[in-house]
């Protein structure tokens, strides 16, 4: 019986290969600009408070909240006008009692001011201030450091930065980060049939699709794709190929002959690439039940089927979860999605785990999701799809109607 129809459930085989691998993330320092994307490799610890001052966040009078208390429209409070707040510099006095200060949204406060008043609420006449309601001490300001204390960590250990997170920390001063190096991950496409992309296909020929969207998932989750080219369905050429991706790169996949086939050469050259070799040879997914994951050399190696559905769908189960681990990553895996209602019944078979393409449609009675009907060779099937619906093992399907988790192909 051929190996790969022993198969292993998709949670167990990827623990199985997480647990057989050592991850030890190298860093190195880049410019804040540059590190978009990048996972911070040690803790952020602000040295500052942040605001270094106290601020107001809109447009009006600073004063004390104490002085506007009962104020309305029909018995205002009155104020003396005692200067203006210029932008970017520190206020000339402070507040005294009875008194109110112009400023300007993101303006310092002066001393004794404990809140601000909306310009909407006042009106000005010579010399004072008619205050038209009361306000409560802290409103309209941001007070020292309430977004961040000086010793606080503000990015973890793990992090993906995100643009908000290169704004925290430029607004700290912070120009230069540590930050994991990026997973180099050697791809390798194999099979007679397989052709560069501008080359003209031949009868029974198709062009190499799987380096590509192989290539730039490895991209979008952050590590660095490097391509080794097609092989023939040649032991020696193959074997050569995957030596030297395996002694360059942090992580191997191969893409075709991972089937159970007179012709299969992917599981023969991992075999030979190291210790302990294969861990998992099939899986309970469709598409992509002959997966092979391994480890060979302290290195992960997965063989991926060569249809591009089933190679995408499995690479974002097992590979992508594994580049982020590379990065050090705090946790990884599908986690953003939407849920929604199936338009139709969704047949599956008991035993696997299916992963099916859908499209998300926007309707009167909320968020609608229809299946994209597929065989595993069709790349534009997850052109046309939104996201993809997981049928879980033990279900027969899911019916019409049912709420399910889209998880968006991004």
């Amino acid at each position: 019986m051929p190996e790969f129809l022993q198969l292993t459930p998709p949670d167990q085989a990827l623990n199985r290969l997480m647990e057989s691998l050592t991850f030890r993330p190298a860093s190195e320092e880049v410019a804040l600009r540059d590190a978009l994307g990048r996972v911070i490799a040690e803790p952020v610890v602000a040295a500052s408070a942040l605001p270094p001052f106290p601020r107001s966040t809109v447009d009006g009078f600073a004063v004390m909240a104490s002085d506007t208390h009962g104020a309305s429209e029909n018995l205002p409070a009155y104020l003396r006008l005692a200067g203006e707040v210029p932008m970017g510099a520190q206020p000339a006095q402070e507040l005294g009692s009875g008194c109110a200060i112009l400023i300007h949204t993101g303006g310092m406060l002066p001393d004794n001011a404990d809140a601000v008043v909306m310009l909407e609420y006042t009106q000005q006449i010579t010399g004072l201030v008619e205050i038209l309601r009361p306000v409560a001490v802290g409103e309209n300001l941001i007070r020292t450091g309430e977004d961040v204390q000086p010793g606080e960590i503000v990015i973890p250990a793990g992090q993906r930065l995100r643009p908000q997170e290169i704004g925290g920390l430029a607004a700290l001063g912070i120009t230069r980060v540590r930050v994991t190096k990026r997973p180099r991950v050697g791809i390798l496409s194999s099979g007679d049939e397989i052709v560069p992309t501008l080359v003209e296909p031949g009868p029974g020929q198709v062009r190499d699709v799987n380096s590509f969207t192989l290539s730039a998932l490895v991209q979008q989750v952050g590590g660095e794709a490097v391509c080794y080219g097609i092989f023939s369905d040649q032991l020696e050429s193959l074997m050569a190929g995957a030596q030297r991706a395996i002694q360059e790169c942090d992580l191997v996949v191969f893409t075709a002959g991972s089937s159970a086939s007179a012709r299969d050469l992917t599981s023969r050259v991992i075999s030979q690439l190291g210790k302990p070799g294969i861990l998992v040879h099939g899986v309970g997914v469709r598409p992509g039940k002959p997966t092979i994951l391994a480890v060979c050399q302290e290195k992960a190696v997965i063989g991926l089927p060569g249809n591009p559905v089933s190679a995408l769908v499995i690479a974002r189960i097992f590979l992508k979860p594994l580049i982020e681990r590379l990065q050090g990553c705090a946790s990884g895996g599908m986690r953003s999605g939407v849920y929604a209602r199936l338009t139709v019944n969704l047949p599956s078979q008991a035993g696997r785990e299916d992963w099916v393409p859908v499209r998300l449609l926007a309707t009167p009675d909320g968020l609608k999701v229809e299946p994209v009907f597929s065989k595993s060779n069709l790349i534009f099937s997850l052109v046309r799809g939104d996201g993809l619906v997981r049928v879980p093992p033990d279900a027969t399907g899911l019916a019409a109607n049912e709420l399910v988790w889209v998880v968006p192909l991004d």
